[in-house]
C-alpha cells in the first residue's frame, strides 16, 4: 500500500499567508488543468497541478535519453556540443524568463519545454525524416517528433497528464516563425484528439496547430531563441567551414545577444497583451538569422555529411526486420525484450494492452526512442556481418 504524506494544515496556512503569485489575467491557471482521468493526480498546495505535469516528465523513462540524441551535430564524440538534453533545459530558462516578467504560469511552462522533444528520433531532424519515410511507405501515416511527444507522455506512458500541457508539447513547433503567437483558448480533449489523428494523416497539419494557452506561445518561440545562437556555437565547436560571416543586425549575431535582444523585445511587446509578439524589426532579424542558420550550418557539408546515408539504410534494415520479428510473434527480439517489456514493467493501467498496438506503430514507437548511440549497437548486434558502419570525429581528430 503506497503512503504519500501531506502538509499539515497548519503549516499550509502558514505557507499560504506567505505565498504571493500575481499572475496577469491572460495567464493560464493551474486550478484549471484538465486531465483525461480527473479522479486521479489530484492536486495539493505544494504540488499543484502542472508542477505534477513537470515531475511526471522528469521521471519518464524516456526523459534520460535526451542525453545523447541529437541536436544538430551527430558524429561527434564531444560534450561540448549540444545534444537534446541541453536544448530542453535552454528553452525551459529561456521560456520561464520570458514567462515570469509577463507574469504568467511557470510551471505550465516548465512542463511544457522539459516534454516538448520527448519523442524525438536518433539523429536529429535527419533521423525523423528516415523514419517519417519508413511509417509512410507502410501505412500512409506520418510521423512527426512533436507528435511522438504526445504520444509518448500521453499513450506509450499513460501519464495522465494535463491538456494544457500535452497541447503546449504538441503545438511546439519551434521551425515555425511568427511575428504574434495568440493563443486558442478554451480546447477540449475531443478537439485535441481530433489534431493529434489529424497530424498522423497529414504531414502538413502540424503547420495549423494553434497552442490553447500563452504560456505554451511562450514555450514556442523560446524553442528557435534557444536554438539560434546555440547551433552557432556548436557550428564553431565542430570546426563547420563557414565561408561567409553571420550578418550584424537588430538581434546580433551571438548567442548571448540574441537570447537577451530577442527576450526584451518579446516582454517589451507583449506585457499585458493576450499575445506573445515581437517588433517588425526583431521578427525580420529573426527570420534573416534563422535563414543564415540553414544556408551556412544545417545545409553544409558538415551537418548534412554522407554517413546520413548509412543510418538511412540502417533504420530501413531494422525497420523491417524488427517488423518482421512482430508479425512472426519472436518473443526473443528486442522489439519485445527491449521495447515492449521495457513499456510494460512501467505497470501504468491500461485499458488496451501495448503490445496489441499497431505493429508498424510499435516499430516506429521503439526507434523513435532510442539514442543515437543505442541505435549504432542495436544495428551491430541485429546485422552483425554487415559492413554499415558509422564513423564518429573525436576530441583530437582534426
Amino acid at each position: 500500500m503506497l503512503k504519500y504524506e501531506s502538509l499539515s494544515p497548519e503549516m499550509e496556512n502558514i505557507i499560504r499567508k506567505n505565498f504571493t503569485e500575481n499572475l496577469s489575467e491572460y495567464a493560464f491557471s493551474s486550478e484549471a488543468a484538465i486531465r483525461r482521468n480527473s479522479g486521479h493526480d489530484r492536486p495539493t498546495f505544494i504540488r499543484p497541478a502542472f508542477v505534477r505535469d513537470a515531475d511526471k516528465i522528469v521521471h519518464c523513462p524516456y526523459f534520460g535519453r535526451y542525453a545523447d540524441k541529437t541536436q544538430v551535430f551527430s558524429f561527434y564524440k564531444n560534450d561540448d556540443i549540444s545534444r537534446r538534453s541541453l536544448h530542453v533545459q535552454l528553452v525551459s530558462r529561456i521560456a520561464r524568463t520570458i514567462g515570469r516578467a509577463l507574469c504568467l504560469n511557470l510551471d505550465l511552462i516548465e512542463a511544457i519545454a522539459l516534454g516538448h522533444d520527448m519523442g524525438h528520433t536518433p539523429f536529429g531532424h535527419t533521423g525523423e525524416r528516415f523514419l517519417d519515410d519508413l511509417l509512410k511507405s507502410h501505412t500512409g501515416r506520418r510521423f512527426n517528433h512533436n507528435i511522438q511527444s504526445v504520444r509518448v507522455l500521453d499513450k506509450i506512458f499513460p501519464y495522465n497528464i494535463t491538456l494544457q500541457t500535452l497541447d503546449g508539447i504538441a503545438c511546439h513547433n519551434g521551425e515555425l516563425e511568427l511575428s504574434e503567437y495568440r493563443p486558442y483558448v478554451g480546447k477540449t480533449f475531443e478537439e485535441f484528439d481530433q489534431e493529434i489523428e489529424q497530424c498522423f494523416i497529414d504531414s502538413d497539419y502540424i503547420k495549423k496547430l494553434v497552442p490553447s494557452t500563452l504560456e505554451a506561445c511562450v514555450v514556442r518561440v523560446s524553442d528557435i531563441i534557444a536554438y539560434l545562437g546555440k547551433d552557432r556555437q556548436d557550428a564553431e565547436r565542430a570546426n563547420v567551414d563557414i565561408e561567409n560571416v553571420f550578418e550584424d543586425d537588430a538581434i546580433g549575431t551571438n548567442n548571448a545577444e540574441i537570447i537577451n535582444n530577442l527576450v526584451v523585445n518579446i516582454v517589451e511587446n507583449s506585457f499585458g497583451k493576450p499575445y506573445i509578439k515581437m517588433d517588425d524589426i526583431h521578427f525580420n532579424a529573426l527570420k534573416k538569422a534563422k535563414a543564415d542558420n540553414y544556408d551556412l550550418i544545417y545545409f553544409g557539408s558538415t551537418a548534412q555529411t554522407p554517413q546520413y546515408k548509412t543510418v538511412e539504410r540502417m533504420m530501413k534494415e531494422i525497420y523491417e526486420s524488427l517488423l518482421d520479428d512482430l508479425k512472426a510473434d519472436r518473443k526473443i527480439s528486442p522489439i519485445f525484450t527491449h521495447h515492449i517489456d521495457y513499456v510494460n514493467k512501467a505497470h501504468y493501467t491500461r485499458t488496451v494492452p501495448y503490445e496489441s498496438t499497431e505493429p508498424n506503430q510499435l516499430v516506429t514507437d521503439y526507434i523513435a526512442s532510442m539514442t543515437d548511440d543505442y541505435f549504432i549497437e542495436l544495428y551491430k548486434y541485429m546485422f552483425p556481418d554487415s559492413s554499415l558502419s558509422i564513423e564518429y570525429i573525436g576530441y583530437f581528430d582534426e
